[in-house]
């Protein structure tokens, strides 16, 4: 047998309730901008092909909300996801996720005002 005694490394394994809120919170904000998508795709898909019922063309505003609603819930899952792993630095996560946000809205928004225009 060894005469060194193995070290426990010791991992802070207390997680604040808050922080388990604040993680279900962006995943769940991730999983609602995915269903906006997947309804807003399915039922394109359902009255525009399959029953052809009503016609509906692919406007810069449809094309604006399919790009935002699947890039927002991909960045929210990443967000979430990056938080889960570096616990320590979820506020600067954070800060950082809604200035992107803030931003890729903006530039959402300018884009389909200068197409419109």
């Amino acid at each position: 047998m060894s005469k060194i005694k193995k070290k426990r490394i010791e991992r802070p394994s207390e997680i604040s309730e808050l922080d388990i809120k604040f993680q279900k919170i962006i995943q769940f904000s991730g999983w609602l901008f995915l269903f906006a998508l997947i309804g807003f795709m399915g039922v394109w898909i359902l009255f525009d092909n399959i029953l052809a019922l009503i016609s509906l063309e692919l406007t810069a505003m449809t094309f604006t909300f399919i790009i935002f609603t699947g890039t927002n819930s991909a960045i929210s899952f990443a967000l979430a996801t990056k938080i889960k792993e570096n616990k320590e630095n979820k506020q600067r996560f954070f800060h950082d996720w809604l200035l992107g946000e803030f931003l890729f809205c903006m530039f959402a928004i300018f884009a389909v005002a200068a197409y419109q225009w």
